[in-house]
């Protein structure tokens, strides 16, 4: 297969997966040995066995890191420190793009960034959904209360106040307190029930409701 021929089949695709090059009358060994010399030339990026991206200058649009993320592990979603640095959560720039996933944890080093993938129990993988994150690219992401619980779940003694401080948890007013309790509910962990009241303190004192309570 020539590279202008696999432009054509994937040039609109930030990433793709080799699958996608396999339909039709193809030999899966010559494909494969393609795609390795491409990624030698430096005209391809593996992101890891399988999956792939254009290069710097073929590729037509950048691949979000989000979106990265979903493809690198699945299933997954992007939470934690992502998450809340993407809702303005916490102010500080998350350089490592975190996640969820239901499968086992590791972390990924590749041409797009680092990648931390945390497990938890499938009866927690949820409260995520579809956003988009520029240049017409769509990745799941937890909805902020739930990156705020995955984030105190994985983190031990992050139910305390001290470490709850530390996070310099900002724009507290945006969350959902509501949800966030029903979140908590749901998961059936009183570690996240005891977080949650400490964090809408947290909330209150940040809009000034607390004192008049």
């Amino acid at each position: 297969m020539k590279f202008e021929r696999l432009q054509q089949i994937v040039g609109n695709e930030p990433v793709f997966e080799t699958g996608l090059l396999l339909a039709g009358d193809v030999d899966p060994a010559s494909v494969r040995r393609q795609l390795s010399r491409l990624v030698a030339s430096g005209r391809l990026l593996q992101l890891r066995r399988g999956l792939y991206a254009l290069a710097p200058p073929y590729q037509k649009s950048k691949p979000h890191p989000f979106l990265a993320a979903n493809h690198i592990m699945r299933p997954s979603y992007v939470s934690l420190q992502s998450a809340l640095a993407h809702y303005g959560l916490i102010p500080e720039h998350v350089p490592v793009v975190t996640s969820v996933t239901t499968s086992r944890p590791g972390r990924w080093s590749t041409p797009l960034g680092e990648f931390d993938y945390r497990h938890v129990k499938t009866g927690l993988f949820f409260g995520y959904r579809l956003e988009e994150v520029g240049g017409g690219q769509q990745a799941l992401i937890a909805v902020p209360e739930k990156a705020l619980l995955d984030l105190v779940y994985l983190q031990p003694g992050s139910d305390q106040p001290a470490y709850l401080r530390e996070l310099r948890l900002q724009n507290l007013d945006s969350l959902d307190l509501g949800s966030l309790e029903e979140l908590a509910e749901t998961s059936g962990s009183p570690k996240l029930r005891r977080a949650v009241k400490r964090i809408r303190e947290m909330a209150l004192e940040e809009t000034g409701e607390y004192e008049t309570l």
